[in-house]
Parts: C-alpha cells; structure tokens; sequence
C-alpha cells in the first residue's frame, strides 16, 4: 500500500445496535481478504454481478476470499430495466441449484441495481441470510449501499416492492470508479450533492469548491465526499432505520425524479440524472412556498450544472404525467403528497401541505428539453 493510499483511507460505522456495521472507504481495497474474510457467515459464498462489472473486478473481488471457500458467481444483465421480480428469482435459482443453506453468504458486486437486488434476496432466501456490498459506481456507495433498503421496480413506480434488511459490511474501493463512464459519474454526484442540501451546509460550499477535483477522481477529494455523504447517510438511518420520520429527507428531488425515471422508462434516465432535475425542482418550489430566495435557487442551480447533470425535465412529461407518478410515492400517507423541500440551503423538511396550485404551476413552468 502506497503512502497516498493510506492517507485515502477511511472507515466508519453504521450505528444500528446488534445490527450495526462498518464501512471501509479507499483505493486498494479489493482483493486484500482483510476486508472481507471478517463478515462471512460463512463457507458458502455466492457473488452476483453483471455483465459490464465482471470483467473488470470479478477475479479482484476473488482474491480478497478465503481460498478454502465454496464460491459460486451469478452474472446479470446490466441495467435498471434488469430491477425485476424476474431477475431476484435467478439469484433464487441459484442459490438453490447450489444447495446454499442458511449461512451462506450474498456479495454484491456492482452498482445499485445489483446492490438492491442481492439485499432483497437475502432478505428473503430461507427468512434472511447475511450479505456484503461491494458498490462500484458512486451513486451505489453514497447512497444506495447504505442503510438496508432493497428492492425492485414494479412498472408503475419505483422500488414499490422490497425490504429493510441491513448488510455486514459495505466496502468501497474508490478505484473502481475509474471505470465509471462519466455519465454515471455525475449521477453518483447528485446524490453527494444532496447530502449537502438536506443537512450539511459547510459540505455544500466544499462541493462547489472541489466539483472539478470529484470530476477529475481525485483520490482524497473522492474519499472526504464519500466520507462524508456516507456519515451523513449513517447518522440519519441511525435515527430512523425504516424511514418513519427523519430518513425521509434522503428523498429530497425522488419523488420528482421517480416519476421522470418511470415514465421516461427505467434506464433512459439515469436515477442521478432524475434525482438532479427533481431537486432542482424542489428548490424551486421551496422559493414559490417562500423558504428559499431567488439566489439559493440559482446557487442550487449552479452544482447542479457543474456536476454535469440536466437543469431540464423530459419534453414529454406534462403535468398530469409528473401528478400520476408522484402520486404513488411511498412517502405519501391518506392521499397527501409528502414532497422533501429546503427551509434553507443545508436543511430540508417533509412537507404535506403544498397547494395543489402552486405544484402545478411548479410543473407547467419548469424547463424542458
């Protein structure tokens, strides 16, 4: 290990009583069996992947298991069109097919298509078996990898059909990100700008400052932002691990943005891509509602472009197409849209009492492509 890679280094603890575990952050990780070897529950390993990740990291990830371990590997599709019902069944199949028995071990090597996919079949293989999440885009190890939600899609909304079920370690090796294309790239950093929005204030002037150092995959810049949005996310899930109060804030720009991604097709846009024109929105709306001013909008505005992602919705999208979609969002409750809004640049709320009118102006103003 380098001197720099060292310095890159870090790890800190999802705080979740008898379910709490670690995070190890940095270059170098994969292959070091350090990492992995600790969580295993056991001899019976089974590593999912997909078609674009495994020839990239598959035979590093090997190295880093016990040699002495029974490993099988199930290679998916990639793509968030692959998030089904359908595909959780193969890793059923296989599990299965090998004879895999209540302490055997899920890995999920990829991004967070595979991570909530192999989360929700653990959760469900024989009542719960336990799991590890090796993200390797930025999005996965911000945001998705992080706190135990799992699921897949239903055409009607997103993530509609999963479950809370924790991993024993999330390990994050920053060098997979230099295979990252960099419009995944600036998807994984809508989420980092999020953190920075809902709750960090002093983390969003150092987004601003070093977006073109995270663009560049600076290794110690990388590092503090996935540090940082990690903590943030850790502290949150801590509070309220299955998001009946304060985890909701996490959804700040998803429920605009789910309903682009859904009705625009699961893929064509990426989640980041969505999640960075639906905060926007939000911050918009906020300044409607009189929480943010013209300014806070326009610095909002500004991170977001430099992160690389749009300022604009689909030209296909109307009003109705944005109402139906949202309408199903889970964090609505008796029928009332619950929307995450900025009070202030570095504080968000859920918030149920929008007027139906000022939304709807929200989306027949708002820019399109």
């Amino acid at each position: 290990m380098t001197m720099s890679e060292s310095q890159s280094r870090c790890s800190l603890q999802v705080a979740l009583g008898e379910r709490s575990y670690p995070i190890h952050i940095g270059p170098g990780l994969l292959g070091d069996t350090t990492w992995l070897t600790p969580y295993l529950a056991g001899r019976q390993i089974m590593v999912v992947t997909n078609e674009t990740v495994a020839p990239h990291y598959l035979v590093r990830l090997r190295e880093g298991l016990p040699r002495d371990a029974e490993v099988r590997e199930l290679i998916l599709p990639d793509g968030e069109a692959t998030k089904t019902l359908a595909s959780v069944s193969r890793i059923w199949d296989a599990l299965l097919e090998a004879g895999f028995n209540r302490r055997c071990t899920l890995i999920a090597l990829g991004g967070g298509v595979i991570g909530d996919m192999v989360g929700f079949a653990a959760a469900c293989y024989q009542r719960g078996v336990a799991f590890i999440q090796v993200p390797t885009t930025l999005l996965a190890q911000v945001d998705s990898s992080v706190g135990g939600k799992t699921g897949v899609n239903h055409p009607l909304g997103k993530n509609m059909i999963g479950a809370f079920w924790q991993p024993r370690t999330v390990l994050i090796d920053t060098d997979t990100l230099n295979t990252l294309p960099a419009r995944e790239l600036s998807a994984g950093l809508a989420e980092v700008i999020k953190y920075g929005l809902i709750r960090d204030a002093e983390f969003l002037a150092w987004l601003e400052a070093e977006m073109p150092a995270l663009r560049a995959l600076e290794p110690q810049a990388l590092t503090h932002a996935i540090e940082r949005s990690c903590q943030l996310k850790a502290d949150i899930v801590a509070e309220d691990e299955t998001e009946q109060g304060v985890r909701a804030l996490l959804n700040l720009g998803h429920t605009f943005g789910h309903a682009i991604e859904a009705h625009q097709g699961y893929g064509n846009w990426l989640h980041g891509e969505a999640v960075g024109a639906g905060m926007l929105m939000a911050a918009e709306l906020s300044q409607r509602l009189g929480w943010l001013s013209s300014a806070e909008v326009e610095r909002t505005a500004a991170i977001i472009a430099a992160a690389g992602l749009p300022l604009v919705a689909p030209a296909d999208m109307g009003v109705e197409d944005f109402l139906s979609r949202m309408r199903l969002d889970k964090k609505n409750i008796d029928a009332r849209l619950r929307l995450v809004l900025l009070e202030a640049l570095g504080r968000a709320v859920v918030y149920d009492e929008t007027p139906q009118p000022l939304l709807e102006e929200l989306l027949t103003t708002f820019p399109r492509d």
